[in-house]
């Protein structure tokens, strides 16, 4: 059995009064219990090969090759499946919801906890990571560092930005649309106490048109909130077209990227838009607990959060209990004390996304929503996403009496995917092989054929 080997692993080799620790082949080894080794003069081996061909264990594994030619290989994807234990013997397909765990993204975490077991408090090391995190969310949506804050949730995030904005303006109005993950209109609906009036864009058979954006739109309008991809059948907005239509009226473009960041190459330069936030915990291949935004630089100075924090402030720490003093940057979006363990997690996760690149991992997304919707159709499974892929995300949603129960059922064949009001989610990411899908597909028409 695979083992993490830790810090704590060292501390009580020592304990028992040994020098050597031996490990398996496929054993991990933390970087900080290899330092805590070398401290305590603990040597480390490899238990599976022979004495004079024992070195010291690596820190980091080599990842899969992966090249723009390579990417809609099956190869390609069965070798990244390696850095995901639980796809040895299980099809996830619920990235939608929480992607599998990643050896990097473990070792980071077993990172934080040793350095938190052996040094006691490293916050210089911690808040080190914090910022490698908001370096990494940058590079992965083309933004600068100082342009990305970090937050615990896109709840949080999108309540400062409701709570930045200037009540007392002539523009009084926010505009969101019936595809938003509830969490971000019952934001919204509560700022309606500071004085705003909150409007819809309607779906319409599970989409939403470009024209109701024109129609809704007017000079009152302060922000217009658009999730990047639907939540419940995976439709995809064109954010480039929509953005133009929101700043003809004047209005700040907010997105929520929560369901498409990981899978699709999306430059917030390009696409101009104004302030996005995302979490981590689905294909961005983190965990619960951190979110992060982006504010486009020449809007900062103008938008001054009543949600915030020390770690908002310009110097974080003056110490200054009577004196507010937003950061000149991004920081100001920034709260309390960061969510350290989670952005240790969050770094590692957009590390192999930026690895693999937006582009590469968009190319083979598309490829294999067209070959699920082409299996669905094989098996006469009702579609409630477009079939048009360049209107999708990763989601691929099938109508069902009971999605719980068939989430259930499909877990006893090894299957995880994600239900979702009348719909099953299946949501592969790069590591998915074709073979996977047709499996959970023909295991999916079996269930609801009985």
């Amino acid at each position: 059995m695979k083992k993490i080997i830790t810090a704590w692993d060292i501390e009580l080799c020592k304990e028992a009064g040994k020098t050597v620790m031996e490990y398996g082949e496929n054993d991990i080894v933390t970087a900080i219990a290899e330092e805590n080794a070398r401290r305590l003069g603990i040597s480390l081996v490899r238990a599976a090969v022979s004495p004079q061909d024992r070195t010291p264990a690596a820190t980091q594994q080599s990842s899969p090759a992966n090249t723009g030619a390579d990417v809609l290989s099956e190869d390609f994807a069965r070798r990244w499946q390696g850095e995901f234990p639980l796809l040895a013997h299980t099809i996830h397909v619920a990235n939608c919801s929480q992607a599998p765990q990643a050896k990097r993204v473990r070792r980071a975490i077993e990172d934080y906890l040793d350095s938190w077991l052996t040094a006691g408090m490293d916050w210089e090391y911690w808040i080190e990571e914090t910022i490698k995190a908001k370096h990494e969310f940058a590079r992965l949506i083309n933004a600068s560092p100082d342009e990305i804050a970090l937050s615990t949730s896109v709840s949080e995030a999108t309540a400062s930005i409701a709570s930045a904005l200037d009540p007392l303006g002539a523009r009084r109005r926010i505009l969101t649309t019936e595809a938003e993950f509830p969490t971000v209109g019952h934001v919204w609906l509560a700022s309606q106490k500071y004085g705003y009036k909150v409007d819809y864009v309607p779906v319409r058979n599970g989409e939403i048109l470009l024209e109701d954006y024109r129609r809704l739109l007017d000079e009152e309008t302060v922000l217009t909130s658009v999730t990047h991809v639907y939540y419940q059948n995976g439709f995809k907005q064109d954010l480039g077209a929509i953005a133009r239509i929101i700043h003809e009226k004047g209005s700040l473009f907010y997105v929520d990227a929560y369901q498409s960041l990981g899978t699709v190459d999306l430059d917030v330069k390009q696409m101009d838009i104004d302030i996005l936030s995302s979490g981590n915990l689905k294909y961005l291949l983190g965990i619960p607990g951190i979110a992060f935004i982006y504010v486009k630089k020449d809007l900062i100075s103008c938008l001054k959060p009543a949600v915030t924090g020390w770690f908002g402030q310009e110097n974080p720490f003056s110490f200054q209990v009577r004196y507010l003093d937003y950061a000149s940057d991004s920081r100001r979006f920034d709260t309390g004390t960061p969510p350290v363990l989670t952005a240790f997690a969050a770094r590692a996760g957009m590390e192999i996304i930026n690895e693999v690149g937006p582009k590469n991992i968009e190319k083979r997304i598309n490829m294999l929503s067209e070959y699920t919707i082409g299996l669905a159709q094989e098996r006469g499974l009702e579609l409630l996403s477009p079939l048009d892929v360049k209107k999708k995300g990763s989601t691929t949603a099938i109508r069902v009496d009971d999605s719980h129960q068939v989430e259930i059922d499909l877990k006893k064949h090894n299957i995880i995917a994600s239900a979702r009001g009348n719909a099953i989610r299946i949501a592969p990411h790069f590591y998915t092989t074709k073979e996977n899908l047709k499996h959970v597909m023909d295991c999916l028409a079996g269930l609801l054929r009985k």
